[in-house]
């Protein structure tokens, strides 16, 4: 695709470096926003699970998002953006039990699987109008997919199967981005498996199946990238139009054949005849200066926002020290070539 691209000041202030709260839900927001500040972060990525981020409190209670902004300025902390994966992740997916455990009741209701997959639309929707009442303009999430069973195409698929996926996430999808776009928020995918787009060619089928709105673009997250071998520098280069949020996090895969591959051979994360799993920011694979160096080229000027994985590491240690390395690693570009001094009407002339 003709990706558009924004020249960022080099003058600018760094990107803040945020902190996705999805892993820490089992902590209150208070007590999780305290620690986030003394471990350096400038804000937290708010998900809508747990006690974080409520919905429907956030829609019918007068004073509650005040109150989430307030808690978070106590710190000296900001927010610039949400995070529905849970819910979102209903809105195309085969429904089945593990859905139960993930969704909030009322939008589980009976079960039934269509009417488990229309109000997790409803819920998206009114994400986007409880994101506008926060102040924030970016809802990340997962989009759910019908055809993800279908990745391994045995038994062969027949004509048109995949067509159909794409077309069930159009028709599913463009009822929730009216709503983003009426009040003025966008919706960004974090492409990954399971999802109907988890590479760059699928995430092309995506945007091309919505017409392209430019309410939907892409939470950029390498690390779900990297193990399966997509180029995850190319991709920011690809979509430099739609990358409305980042993930910083790592993944470790192995330089040698392993007894599982990719697909992870049913082992729990952190097996130790796994293939791939996340590591905490600058102990995997991933080349974080090039994704800098890509953002620069694009002019993202958003947050980093760390999600942080690592089922070796103790997460508070890891979550001080990959704040600590992601504000280490990210520059602002040049404003000049660097040999651009050489030309004799930039050289300083000095009288003797």
């Amino acid at each position: 695709m003709n990706a558009k691209r924004k020249r960022l000041n080099p003058k600018a202030m760094a990107r803040p470096v945020t902190l996705f709260t999805g892993q820490w839900a089992d902590l209150p927001l208070e007590t999780l926003a305290r620690k986030a500040a003394e471990w350096g972060y400038d804000g937290l990525e708010l998900a809508c699970w747990g006690d974080h981020f409520d919905v429907q409190r956030a829609l019918k209670e007068e004073g509650y998002c005040e109150q989430r902004l307030e808690l978070l300025a106590r710190y000296g902390l900001k927010v610039w953006a949400i995070s529905n994966h849970l819910v979102g992740q209903a809105v195309c997916d085969l429904i089945d039990e593990r859905h139960k455990a993930i969704l909030p009741p009322h939008v589980w209701g009976d079960g039934n699987p269509e009417g488990v997959r229309q109000r997790a639309a409803q819920e998206m929707m009114d994400t986007a109008r409880a994101a506008a009442k926060l102040g924030v303009k970016v809802v990340n999430g997962f989009t759910g997919s019908s055809i993800w069973p279908l990745l391994y195409a045995f038994p062969p698929l027949l004509p048109g199967m995949i067509d159909q996926g794409y077309e069930d996430f159009a028709r599913r999808w463009h009822p929730i981005l009216d709503v983003f776009e009426e009040v003025g928020v966008r919706f960004a995918l974090e492409v990954h498996p399971t999802e109907i787009a988890f590479d760059i060619a699928s995430a092309e089928r995506a945007l091309e199946a919505l017409g392209y709105r430019a309410s939907f673009g892409f939470n950029y997250d390498p690390s779900h990238l990297g193990y399966q071998g997509v180029d995850y520098v190319a991709f920011i280069e690809h979509f430099a139009d739609r990358i409305y949020h980042v993930h910083m996090k790592d993944v470790w895969w192995s330089p040698v054949p392993k007894r599982s591959g990719v697909f992870g051979g049913h082992l729990a994360f952190g097996h130790r005849d796994r293939y791939w799993d996340f590591r905490s920011i600058g102990r995997g694979n991933i080349r974080f200066e090039e994704i800098i160096r890509a953002l620069n080229r694009i002019g993202y000027n958003g947050p980093l926002s760390i999600e942080w994985e690592d089922i070796g590491m103790d997460r508070e240690h890891g979550a001080q020290e990959a704040c600590a390395r992601v504000k280490a690693m990210d520059f602002p570009p040049s404003a000049a070539a660097f040999d651009a001094a050489f030309a004799r009407e930039r050289q300083t002339q000095t009288a003797s």
